[in-house]
């Protein structure tokens, strides 16, 4: 193993506690302070500070510099915000896994808001107003899939199943209860750890627990299938699978796809990351044909039962190959609206080039990370695009993420040639 690297004791010394104001809130949740240097009291060095709240005067302890900053953690809220709630999770501000449990509800969706504004402005080079946040129904409870950790077992050493340790890598904490899960996962996850730990001898590595909730069922089998319902729709899939998260809010959340993705009086649709259907099948009822296209072909297979268990005949579903997505699509792109969800690094270039090759008349972008969203929209407004709508989702209350959704809408200056005759995919 390498040698630990030293220290960088710039500016700040190890453990050196700073009184500080909190200025705003980061994308990544944290409070973000400035204080002044010696010798140049003028450039102000920027301390993060997590579990702190814009308004709030705090005592922080630094452990780490970098280039441009420097990260503390927080000793004392000596002056506290106004929004300032009690985290109901006695974890908080050790698990990783919340952001904003001190922060009141309210306010959170206000600062989800102002980032993606800012995200639009500072990334995409856009002044564009961003409608107010979708909240969630559920501010606790709603989480219908969850994936405790543990390490591999210690003789001697307790065996904690949890998440992540607020600002680690490695480090297990150990999670009995998790308020964002939903009140079932959290009567099963007791058993489950029961279990786990009776067995830990058996354990020569660490592991990934999987526990998901469909139609009040609790499952812990990765190859299960799980049935969901969102709104009239019932969407069959396998536990393991990605489906969101969050089903209290995923009736509000499809139909605002659907109505921004026929906004603009497309005929037709194509549902580019379709999964297991959600967004096709959703959105079928608005179109002459849906078109839905998956590079899985057991994601595939399921989207098809699905339709077929729904009675919705007017869409099909395509495995498709990562180098021609769109490649003998019959659909006019002139009549036709993409929907695209990809996962959170973002669009990938041989995709985004094919995409804006194919020219849709309706584009519209759903994503759980803004930031890599606002990067690939540089390429939609670079390609002739306009914005029209940007609506975020809470479908993540507590923590900092969430889903944003972006419409855009191609100018008649950036409408391409219509392609040459090819055979059908779809």
């Amino acid at each position: 193993m390498g040698k630990k690297k030293p220290f960088n004791d710039q500016p700040f010394p190890y453990h050196a506690e700073l009184e500080l104001d909190v200025a705003t809130l980061t994308n990544l949740g944290s409070g973000l302070a400035r204080v002044a240097l010696p010798g140049a009291p003028e450039a102000k060095w920027v301390v993060m500070v997590p579990f702190t709240l814009p308004g709030e005067r705090v005592r922080a302890r630094i452990f780490r510099n970098h280039k441009n900053f420097s990260e503390a953690d927080l000793v004392e809220v000596i002056r506290p915000s106004a929004d300032r709630v009690h985290p109901p999770c006695p974890l908080f501000g050790r698990c990783g896994g919340c952001q904003y449990q001190h922060l009141s509800y309210s306010q959170q969706l206000v600062w989800k808001q102002r980032q993606v504004a800012e995200l639009l402005q500072h990334m995409a080079g856009v002044d564009f107003p961003v409608a107010p946040v979708v909240p969630s129904p559920r501010e606790f409870g709603y989480r219908s899939k969850i994936t405790p950790h543990f390490n591999p077992p210690r003789e001697g050493q307790p065996m904690p199943i949890g998440f992540l340790r607020q600002g680690t890598r490695f480090d297990i904490l150990d999670v009995p209860e998790c308020p964002i899960a939903t009140p079932a996962i959290n009567a099963r996850l007791a058993g489950v750890r029961t279990e786990v730990l009776a067995r830990r001898t058996e354990y020569s590595r660490g592991a990934t627990l999987l526990l998901r909730e469909a139609g009040g069922q609790v499952t812990t089998d990765y190859d299960a299938v799980v049935t969901e319902s969102v709104g009239p729709l019932k969407l069959q899939f396998l536990a393991r699978d990605f489906f969101q998260n969050n089903p209290s809010i995923l009736p509000a959340f499809t139909r605002h796809v659907r109505e921004q993705a026929a906004a603009g009086g497309a005929r037709f649709l194509v549902d580019a990351y379709c999964g297991s259907g959600l967004f096709a099948l959703a959105a079928a009822p608005a179109f002459e044909q849906v078109a839905g296209v998956e590079l899985s072909a057991s994601s595939i297979a399921f989207a098809k039962q699905n339709a077929a268990a729904n009675g919705i005949s007017n869409v099909s579903f395509q495995a498709g190959d990562a180098a021609a997505i769109f490649q003998g699509l019959a659909f006019p792109p002139a009549d036709t609206a993409v929907i695209i969800d990809p996962p959170r690094k973002g669009c990938d270039e041989s995709f985004l080039a094919q995409l804006l090759a194919f020219g849709p008349r309706t584009v519209v972008y759903v994503s759980c990370d803004p930031a890599t969203q606002m990067r690939d929209l540089k390429q939609f407004l670079a390609a002739g695009y306009r914005l029209t709508a940007a609506q975020p989702f809470d479908l993540f209350p507590q923590t900092r993420h969430l889903e944003c959704v972006l419409t855009l809408a191609r100018t008649e200056e950036s409408r391409p040639l219509p392609p040459e005759p090819s055979g059908r995919l779809l």
